[in-house]
């Protein structure tokens, strides 16, 4: 979006001569005092200048902006206009969907369709859709792709037609590539160039990883998918000049430490600091020892951290990694020019002003692992086995099991009588017997199944076993220097004799089909899949949940003893149940680390003290005699990466493969629903909507549907991976015909409702409290239904369901970190759906408030110090919550009054914050969404 029509009440319009070009740019110093901003809050400067327009955006916001106080508490609301929209396809599906449901919608109101267009560029990369069913095997990526067109033939049907319906709307075809390492290494363009007028690159995206491209000095961040269709359709992002973080940076990484364990440390260190709502603005001399492919991966993480963006300034890197990947010659020129011309060209000897100070001495950083539920839970690799003791007892039923005659001992003599208890043969290629779980049971519990596999012969499993290992994820797919480590690192392991364990499903998913080129160039797949690791797809798999099923022998040992088994992937997500439902504990790690833990089968390993194997003479092997140099992973990147790589790949990007441009595609610029499809059905949001928004109401007589602890994501409220059978959401597809085989993941079904709506708080692992008082312990979607007799334990769809025939209202008790993880929009409309009116928590990450604002669903905070739990409330209550209808006479209350009641008690009450920050935010609320509020205003505008 551009404005040729600014005000311009500062004189900022002007010109700039690159090359033999000219274009028009908004000068940043023609208002005095933006020179001293942080680099990022120059480009919302920019944007504001840009765009002045005397109503919406005024001369005083450029003025609040320019006299910007760091330590000042957020309170000026802007209107911040993205030029570009990314998506994927889990979340950029729903977008579509809505979009082809307000052209129908403006049309039974008397508008025209057409008006439902997205006037910001708006690209979507299929990437979350593959699964990694297939693996370890030569055909695993081609079977992959072809379940893949089998399950979502119906999805990518749709959005081919969106394609053609809508215009500035691409779609980055599947078996291309993850969208955040496609923005970075294709769609950014650093500074962008629109109708003659040069601008900074700026964008949000339905991915909470959007972030990614803050590497790349563009200002970007997750937004639900509501917030996204909304700024294709021209509205501005409405928020507050936030405070900024300034994290200096300086020395250098130590040979062994990877871009991995950087990330994990700053991810620790913010998240303790506090950061949500922020920017995070990397400075310092250090900044330029940071490659771009770290600064990437830095910014990839910024969600797991809490901050809005967390940004690198333009520099000399940024512009060899815009030659690097083939960006042409003319744009990185510009990039240059426009970046020093506007005091946005990162010099290291000047400090902006910055509201909070961070300092990180890269020398300090030590090779790391996150987990086994939280990203920011780092553990040094060296505290790793001792940690992960501590950890299992919290995974287990039983009591452990120490000694040196343990359960496994008799196992074995049992079930492999020919074997050496103490040392179990786990079937390696070089004939190393490898010591038994037995050895290192001190300590910690134990429950050893022996399994018989006719495919990978006979071994042990126990808790703490790696089941999965998995290479994926945009955090670091993008990032060569690991990619190549972890090949490399395979390459020594293969050369010493050493194998996976027969137990470890194995896999490797990039994030562009670069990566595929520079492994075959410096000739590293063939040891990468002596070890198993062969290509599954390029997409998110494992760390989106698309893990795929474990072997069935596997499986069913897991489930049928209840074993705490464990998955290492080189993601940014590890959260409970979100990588596979047979894995109670997920760690990140690096690339090279996720190999080693396939050579180490187990998360009870010292790397520094206990051999992975033995060598073809028999010497012990550890993880230091494997692990490449630093100038082995240099030289390998200079000798195998080159930019035509990356031209190659992006030269057709939208054109897909035979498959994608033979799939049948509808006409039409509105979209002729199939009343049997099960993946793509016409939402409820608009039924009924009037031209005119109705008065808001309080809430009365509402009832509990959960009430949660602390740190619930959005995974929680929403899973994105495979339905269960016998739960609603399987129910609803059992009864439309679909096979169990066929029930794919939440994530790919988000175009249908009622199975999202099924699924909502559908996590396995969520737990709600409401139910301790009948059935402690209980995980999965279920609460108490107060419309039967004491309150049983019921499905909380069904329960839902009831509530809403007997027009009882509904909310949700939370408690800190509420909304956590991704920009899920269906984590706010399934909760809308199920006719819950407020959630009231004790905190709220910023992306899902928002959200739940933008779906009518008010977002309400416990007083300071106070929570559910202190307030002595159990979830059995009637709540009554009054103030709301101020909202009608155009104020925001701070507060409303919040009274629960239950038989034989004193009520509770108390004033509860209501979390509407802005007014423009008010104005989603009143009319019952930010949808409807765009619809309405396409109405009034003609």
């Amino acid at each position: 979006m551009i404005s040729k029509d600014s005000v311009n009440s500062f004189g900022a319009r002007s010109t700039l001569d690159v090359g033999d070009t000219s274009y028009q740019i908004y000068r940043l110093d023609a208002v005095s005092g933006i020179e001293k901003l942080p680099y990022s809050l120059k480009v919302l400067a920019e944007n504001l200048l840009r765009n002045e327009d005397g109503s919406n955006i005024t001369k005083d916001h450029v003025e609040a902006i320019a006299h910007w106080d760091p330590r000042a508490e957020p309170s000026v609301e802007i209107q911040y206009t993205p030029a570009r929209v990314v998506m994927q396809d889990f979340t950029g599906v729903p977008c579509v969907v809505d979009l082809a449901t307000m052209r129908e919608a403006i049309a039974d109101l008397g508008g025209d369709p057409e008006k439902v267009n997205p006037l910001a560029p708006a690209d979507l990369v299929i990437d979350h859709s593959v699964i990694a069913d297939l693996f370890g095997r030569p055909d695993a990526f081609e079977r992959n792709v072809e379940l893949e067109y089998q399950r979502n033939g119906e999805r990518y049907q749709f959005l081919r037609w969106g394609q053609g319906a809508f215009r500035n709307f691409k779609v980055v075809p599947p078996g291309t590539g993850i969208v955040h390492q496609v923005n970075i290494e294709y769609l950014a363009r650093v500074v962008m160039e629109r109708d003659g007028v040069a601008y900074p690159d700026t964008c949000v995206g339905t991915d909470s990883h959007t972030t990614m491209v803050n590497g790349l000095g563009v200002l970007g961040w997750g937004v639900g998918g509501i917030e996204a269709e909304a700024a294709m359709l021209g509205q501005p992002v409405s928020m507050l000049i936030p405070r900024v973080v300034g994290f200096k940076l300086t020395g250098e990484i130590r040979p062994g430490v990877t871009a991995t364990d950087v990330v994990l440390t700053v991810t620790e260190m913010l998240r303790k600091h506090g950061v949500v709502g922020k920017f995070v603005e990397f400075y310092g001399e250090g900044v330029a020892e940071v490659p771009l492919a770290n600064r990437a991966t830095l910014g990839n993480m910024s969600p797991e951290f809490g901050s809005t963006a967390a940004i690198f300034p333009i520099d000399q890197e940024t512009l060899d990694y815009l030659r690097f990947t083939g960006r042409d010659p003319k744009q990185v020129a510009l990039v240059e020019a426009y970046a020093k011309e506007q005091g946005m060209w990162h010099d290291p000897a000047h400090e902006p002003a910055f509201s909070e100070y961070l300092e990180l001495n890269l020398s300090d950083v030590v090779p790391s692992i996150a987990g086994p539920k939280r990203p920011q839970d780092r553990i040094a690799l060296s505290e790793a086995k001792s940690t992960f003791r501590k950890q299992i007892r919290g995974y287990i039923g039983g009591q452990p099991q120490p000694g040196p005659h343990s359960k496994l001992d008799e196992v074995v003599e049992e079930t492999f009588p020919a074997s050496d208890p103490g040392q179990l043969s786990f079937a390696d290629d070089d004939g190393a017997a490898v010591q038994s779980a037995a050895a290192n049971a001190n300590g910690r519990p134990t429950n050893p199944v022996p399994v018989r596999s006719a495919e990978r012969g006979e071994f042990v499993l126990d808790h703490g076993a790696v089941v999965i290992a998995a290479v994926t994820s945009c955090t670091n797919t993008s990032n060569p220097e690991v990619m190549l480590g972890a090949a490399l690192l395979a390459r020594n392991a293969v050369e010493k004799g050493l194998t996976s364990k027969p137990w470890v499903k194995t896999s490797i998913a990039p994030g562009s089909q670069v990566v595929s080129d520079y492994y075959e160039k410096a000739g590293l797949w063939p040891y990468l899949e002596k070890l198993g690791f062969y290509l599954v797809g390029y997409g998110c798999t494992t760390c989106i949940g698309n893990s795929g099923p474990l072997p069935e022998e596997i499986s069913k040992a897991i489930n049928d003893n209840d074993l705490a088994v464990a998955a290492v992937l080189s993601g940014n997500r590890n959260f409970e149940g979100r990588i596979n439902p047979d894995v109670k504990m997920n760690y990140l790690a690096s690339p090279p680390l996720v190999i080693a833990y396939a050579l180490a089968g187990t998360m009870d390993f010292d790397f520094e003290t206990e051999p992975l194997g033995r060598d073809k003479d028999g010497k012990d092997v550890y993880l230091r005699d494997i692990w490449p140099s630093q100038k082995d992973v240099s030289d390998t990147i200079a000798s195998a990466i080159n930019s035509e790589m990356f031209a190659k790949n992006y030269a057709d990007v939208f054109r897909g493969d035979e498959r994608w441009r033979n799939l049948p595609t509808p006409s039409g610029n509105t979209f002729a629903w199939d009343p049997n499809s099960t993946y793509v059905r016409k939402p409820p949001y608009f039924d009924g909507m009037a031209a005119e928004p109705q008065p808001v109401h309080d809430i009365t007589g509402a009832r509990v549907l959960v009430l949660l602890g602390d740190s619930v994501t959005t995974d929680h409220i929403s899973p994105a991976g495979s339905i269960k059978p016998g739960t609603p959401a399987a129910q609803y597809l059992d009864e439309h015909g679909v096979a169990r085989r066929d029930y794919n993941s939440y994530g790919s079904r988000r175009g249908n409702h009622e199975v999202m709506i099924r699924g909502t708080f559908g996590n396995i692992r969520l737990r709600n409290l409401l139910l301790d008082a009948i059935a402690e312990g209980v995980t999965g979607g279920y609460t108490r239904d107060f419309t039967q007799p004491g309150g049983p334990q019921a499905f909380i769809y069904d329960a839902a369901q009831n509530y809403a025939a007997k027009k009882i209202p509904l909310v949700v008790l939370g408690g800190k970190e509420y909304g956590s993880g991704s920009s899920r929009d269906w984590a706010a409309k399934g909760t809308l759906l199920l006719g819950v009116r407020a959630v009231i928590a004790e905190s709220f990450e910023r992306i899902h408030r928002s959200n739940l604002i933008g779906m009518g669903v008010i977002p309400l905070q416990f007083p300071d110090g106070k929570s559910a739990a202190s307030l002595g409330l159990d979830g059995t209550e009637v709540f009554d919550i009054t103030g709301i209808e101020a909202l009608n006479r155009g104020q925001t209350p701070k507060t409303v009054h919040v009274k629960a009641s239950k038989d034989g008690a004193s009520p509770v009450e108390f004033d509860a914050v209501v979390r509407i920050d802005t007014p423009g935010e008010a104005d989603y609320y009143r009319n019952g969404g930010i949808l409807q509020y765009v619809l309405r205003t396409m109405l009034k505008t003609g």
